[in-house]
């Protein structure tokens, strides 16, 4: 199965970083995050990635063109005007990566409708290029495969921002929670799609709009009920937050 990783959005609410990079460039652990992505679902199997390019494309385009050459040692003749990539890396990734350019200023739904020349005619995950998770693709896969759906999102509550607080009609504090997982539940990203999603798509059309909602209403999308993990890096705060998981030795969509 291929994965489809939509990394063509301007993160304009991650502007410190953004105006410099596209959002899933920023990094983790001196890694970009679309990097901890596809690390993770290359651990469950998924080894074949399409990449939607918009924004500042250039430099996802970049990162892979001279992968090796990144996390590898180098030796560099000037005079000949050659190069020698050591193997040094402890982790060579057998990934097939294409990168496809979606357009600047395309929806998400557009950008999946202009690759599909390059899932055929198969069944592929679909994710966005800023979000990581612990979540288990093999139980995934056999849940949309069990309901026979045209599509799969998985769901997941967040956590809030805030504290939340129990009251009495006294105005007593009777309970007090330090950022709880919210009660509602929300789109999480890693959907699955039947190839029959492309009679849902075209060129304009935001896919968390009315292509989910006429599945949703045609009784063709179903929820992966996700409770672990589950992260998107929308800010500076969340940026630095999910650093500080790895640098403790706590980040939990490492499965490597």
């Amino acid at each position: 199965m291929q994965a489809v990783i939509l990394a063509g959005g301007m993160g304009t609410r991650l502007r410190e970083e953004t105006e410099y990079r596209p959002k899933p460039m920023v990094e983790i652990a001196g890694r970009p995050i679309i990097w901890h992505i596809m690390k993770n679902l290359s651990q469950q199997n998924l080894n074949n990635f399409t990449i939607c390019l918009g924004y500042k494309g250039d430099q996802i385009r970049e990162f892979f063109l001279n992968y090796k050459s990144r996390v590898n040692d180098i030796t560099v003749d000037l005079e000949n005007d050659d190069f020698a990539i050591h193997n040094t890396s402890s982790t060579l990734e057998n990934w097939k990566v294409t990168l496809a350019n979606t357009g600047l200023n395309t929806m998400t739904g557009g950008r999946i409708f202009r690759i599909r020349d390059y899932v055929k005619n198969d069944r592929f995950l679909c994710t966005y290029g800023d979000g990581l998770a612990d979540i288990n693709i093999k139980s995934l896969i056999e849940f949309h495969k069990k309901h026979g759906k045209i599509a799969t999102v998985t769901t997941v509550r967040p956590t809030t921002r805030f504290g939340a607080l129990e009251i009495d009609s006294k105005k007593e504090v009777k309970k007090f929670a330090e950022k709880p997982k919210s009660e509602k539940w929300i789109n999480g990203g890693f959907f699955i799609f039947e190839p029959k999603i492309f009679d849902y798509l075209n060129e304009d059309c935001v896919l968390e709009q009315e292509p989910l909602e006429n599945l949703a209403r045609q009784g063709e999308l179903m929820a992966f009920e996700h409770t672990g993990f589950w992260q998107p890096m929308d800010t500076h705060r969340e940026t630095q937050e999910l650093n500080q998981l790895w640098e403790n030795g706590l980040a939990p969509w490492k499965n490597w």
